[in-house]
């Protein structure tokens, strides 16, 4: 590390604590990647918890005269998040304050709050914030608000500059405006007379300047985020209204946004959407403008190519494959606020389409289901270029646009462009209201040949969008890099001087994200591009987009998947090379804990991945290839004597419940603390959510008369040990309420034999040993196919993720339920509510995600309280099956906002697995118990509740 920055980590380690001061080769590296196709390796890296500390790192930046780039979730694509010097992350657990006015119409947002997070706050007044990003799942407001980013119904309306009620800004010297407080707006006017006289001055020049204001307005006509924010200088006069306005879409070159008030938009729930196909581009570009003149709220263009490449995806409609190769489509939505308004703007839509040709007539669904189908054809359109490129190619896409009138003919161009330049498999979208077209392409930098190729590309896209049709080259993705070489191509030399007066203007030193939205490197965008070198073919499709960052259980602890991923193609890499063995060893040694000691493999990342990547997968991979022979033989042993391994847990169990009732929580705590750190982290972690051990099932118990069916119940591993902890509201084993519950609803239970030895192999899995788990899982099989007479009867497990191994991996033909599925199909017809929590909160476990049964389970939890409570996170909770015994400062990590995201009333919590529910009770301070115990207490059978009436 230069001297310069180590003498800046030395000043902020006097507040910064070292932990969030990161420099080391493997997490600089990680931590540096964005979702775009360019690398820079910060030389440190600083989590940044709140203001006061954003405040002291720029002061400190300022005297060491060292650059620094602000960074929120990293989704951004033009190259504007990335930094050679010092970058400043939002730590996970900060920034994420909110709060909403008494009529909704404002929410104030910190800048680490997920954009969909904001509208889960707004849902319950049917509002929203208006920009609506294809990313926003992961991306962050302050990225949002930095990037102007729109989508695909904010158009330009909705968009942050337009919907800005408020700005919290900090800016290069450490100073802070408000412009929510007069008292704060008053005190800037007195200490930043300078600055405010400068934009008074600016604006005024720009306005009296007819060609330059004009030309300004011309420009913010269209979707556009190429260069500053100029219309703020014609649409304000007052320098503190031209402030915070510049400060959107100004990519943290100008200033932090440390809060940001939007005026929040309507959010209709009733909805209604079309698929509309056209014979060409040509006619559906006219079918655009009249579109414009009704009540749409999205209209979509793709092309043939777009349509193609979603083909083959599951649920796409089988005309789709009929199509002549000129056909384009619309994607019409529709949305207001009752049934009738919804209706009647369907209707007059329909009536306007009469005099356009189409290939088939345009039929508005109003299906939820078939809904979300059509538009999840839109949505693939990107990860179906991710998935089918060549390995080592990554995946490009730009963002422009054009005059509405001219959209027909911009296309045809874009086409003969592709075609020029060999871009075979580039497809065309975007949001046809405003002129504003996607296109993805696949692009190799690995040969000067393939980087001349782009650049001949881009050079033409350029003079296309810009000296053709006076269009944007950047419409929504910002600036960047990417663009920053064709600023004044765009905008012509008067406008982009204007930008770099404003840029002086604020940042005198240049010490805010230097080199982006302004870079006098005319081929900047051709350089610093990012490998992505073959690693495995279980990650090889990840464009390293960040979705998968919100949902991961080790985001604030170690590395997310994204960052996994890129760390093992580095490792992949030096080894193929051999170049740097000094810089592998530093790598993998670090990777052991940070990639795969913390990693949960709960496979959340692949629900979230646009191309569906597993990076659990990946480290259950790495951890099977690292096992030794030791690892091996131990597996062996368990998988043969697993009933020795069950009633060893449960005495395990027994002495750590004895010693909590003869010690108390506090010193058994501290005791089992001194051990594990003697034992060097070998000893599993004790808490005082620990479950007693369960007694021994007993199969005569299980023997009931059969009313209205037969099922099989195969208790897992996890249950037939753990018992409930000592201060759960109920005691008895979660099989002894399985049981009480299916004897309400006259069910007939099998238990299958020998379930002593049986188990579903998942805690094998996750240590990478697959072929133990595995015969596990076989002997398992067999069992409850006798069990079930060969599939005539359903099975249950009382644990989700051991439903969800048996679900993925049996073959035989065999019905196996996870408890709220089970419940709602075959319990609930025959069972009654007798009574009703008050407030519980509920945890949907990863597993209980990836089946599907989300929806199942909230609904199940509704009909047992009056008001149920989801975390704010809804991610793993990182317990991870035993990871919470021995890693649990992952868990730890998962749940710390666990506590405050629920009210002081809440009764008590349900889950269900086992596991899960030790850490949740442990991080929550309320008892987390199976559904199970829910269902049991609220609901009878329909006989005993009429002989109690």
């Amino acid at each position: 590390m230069p001297e310069r920055y180590r003498q800046l980590k030395q000043d902020l380690q006097k507040y910064i604590s070292c932990d969030r001061l990161i420099d080391d080769p493997l997490r600089t590296l990680a931590y540096g990647t964005d979702a775009s196709f360019y690398r820079l390796i910060p030389k440190l890296v600083v989590k940044v918890n709140n203001e006061a500390e954003m405040i002291a790192i720029l002061s400190a930046c300022h005297r060491h005269h060292t650059p620094v780039t602000f960074r929120a979730a990293g989704t951004s694509l033009s190259g504007q998040a990335i930094s050679d010097s010092v970058l400043l992350v939002l730590s996970g657990d900060y920034w994420r304050n909110h709060h909403i006015n008494e009529d909704a119409s404002i929410i104030l947002l910190q800048p680490g709050v997920v954009g969909a997070w904001a509208n889960d706050y707004l849902a319950p007044y049917q509002r929203k914030i208006g920009p609506d990003p294809a990313s926003i799942n992961a991306a962050k407001i302050g990225g949002i608000a930095a990037n102007n980013a729109s989508g695909m119904c904010c158009g330009t309306a909705q968009n942050s500059y337009n919907t800005l009620a408020s700005m919290r800004v900090v800016l290069a010297d450490g100073s802070v405006l408000d412009t929510s407080d007069e008292a704060s707006i008053q005190a800037f006017r007195k200490s930043h007379v300078k600055l405010l006289e400068g934009l008074f001055a600016l604006a005024k020049e720009t306005r009296e300047d007819s060609v330059l204001s004009d030309r300004i307005r011309h420009k913010y006509r269209l979707k556009n985020t190429t260069g500053y924010s100029l219309n703020a200088l014609i649409d304000f006069e007052d320098p503190i209204d031209i402030l915070q306005h510049l400060m959107i879409g100004s990519e943290g070159t100008l200033g932090f946004i440390s809060e940001i008030g939007y005026r929040t938009v309507a959010d209709h729930p009733c909805k209604s959407t079309a698929l509309i196909l056209f014979p060409t581009v040509e006619i559906a570009c006219k079918a655009v403008a009249i579109l414009k003149q009704t009540e749409v709220t999205a209209v979509e263009l793709m092309d043939r190519a777009a349509l193609r490449s979603v083909q083959d995806k599951p649920n796409m409609p089988a005309y789709l494959h009929d199509l002549d190769d000129e056909v384009a489509a619309l994607l019409v939505d529709v949305r207001a606020a009752d049934e009738a308004a919804l209706h009647q703007s369907v209707e007059s839509i329909q009536e306007v389409l009469k005099g356009i040709d189409l290939v088939r007539d345009a039929e508005f669904t109003f299906d939820k289901a078939a809904y979300q189908a059509l538009w999840n054809i839109r949505k693939g359109l990107f990860p179906a270029v991710g998935a089918v490129r060549t390995t080592g190619t990554t995946v490009i896409i730009e963002d422009i646009a054009f005059p509405v009138p001219e959209l027909a003919a911009a296309v045809r161009g874009l086409h003969l462009l592709f075609e020029k330049y060999h871009y075979h498999e580039a497809l065309i979208f975007g949001h046809a209201l405003e002129g504003n077209l996607h296109f993805v392409f696949t692009q190799d930098f690995s040969t000067e040949a393939e980087v001349i190729r782009y650049k001949g590309l881009m050079d033409e896209v350029c003079d296309l969008v810009v000296g053709e049709y006076g269009g944007s080259l950047k419409a929504e993705h910002g600036t960047g890099r990417n663009m920053a070489p064709f600023v004044e191509m765009e905008w012509g030399s008067d406008a982009y001087q204007l930008m770099w007066r404003l840029k002086w203007l604020f940042d005198p030193e240049d010490l805010l994200n230097p080199g982006v939205i302004l870079n006098e490197d005319e081929e900047i965008h051709l350089k610093n591009l990012k490998p992505l070198p073959p690693a495995d073919a279980l990650i090889d499709k990840c464009i390293e987009c960040g979705f998968c960052e919100p949902i991961c259980p080790s985001r604030n602890l170690t590395l997310t998947p994204r960052q996994r991923i890129v760390s093992w193609r580095e490792i992949s890499q030096l080894k193929q090379s051999g170049a740097d063995p000094e810089r592998l060893a530093r790598f993998e040694e670090a990777f052991d804990y940070q990639g795969l000691e913390t990693c949960a493999v709960d496979g959340l990342c692949a629900i979230e991945c646009p191309v569906g990547i597993d990076t659990g997968k990946l480290t259950k991979k790495i951890r099977h290839v690292r096992n030794g022979a030791g690892a091996e033989k131990i597996g062996n042993w368990v998988d043969g004597n697993f009933s020795k391994v069950t009633s060893m847990t449960r005495v395990g169990l027994k002495l750590a419940s004895l010693s909590q009732n003869l010690l108390g929580n506090r010193v058994m705590e501290k005791s089992s603390n001194l051990l594990r750190r003697l034992s060097g982290d070998r000893i599993p972690s004790w808490n005082s959510a620990m479950p007693k051990a369960a007694n021994k099932l007993n199969i005569v118990a299980s023997s009931l008369s059969k009313h209205n069916g037969t099922v099989v119940y195969f208790p897992s591993c996890v249950s037939r040990t753990m018992g409930p902890a000592k201060d759960d509201p109920y005691q008895e084993d979660l099989h002894q309420v399985m049981l009480s519950l299916m004897r309400k609803a006259g069910f007939e239970v099998i238990i299958p034999e020998r379930l002593d030895s049986l188990c579903c192999g998942m805690a094998l899995e996750s240590k990478g040993l697959p072929d133990q788990a595995n015969k596990s899982l076989e002997r398992l099989e067999q069992c409850l196919w006798e069990a079930s007479q060969q599939g005539r009867y359903p099975v249950v497990c009382d644990t989700s993720p051991c439903t969800f191994r048996m679900i993925e991996q049996i073959s035989k033909p065999i019905e196996i339920c996870e408890p709220v599925g089970f419940i709602n199909k075959f319990l609930l017809p025959h069972l009654v509510p007798v009574s009703r929590k008050n407030t519980l909160a509920l945890h949907i476990t990863c597993t209980s995600r990836k089946m599907g049964l989300a929806n199942q389970m909230l609904n199940l939890a509704e009909q047992c309280a009056e008001q149920v409570i989801l975390s704010e996170d809804k991610g793993c909770c990182g317990f991870a099956g035993d990871k919470g015994f021995s890693r649990p400062e992952l868990n730890a990590s998962a749940l710390s906002r666990l506590k405050e995201s629920l009210p002081s009333d809440c009764e008590m919590g349900v889950s269900n697995s086992r596991t899960c529910e030790i850490g949740l009770s442990l991080h929550s301070g309320i008892s987390y118990q199976s559904i199970v115990y829910l269902v049991d207490s609220c609901f009878d059978s329909v006989k005993s509740a009429e002989q109690s009436n």
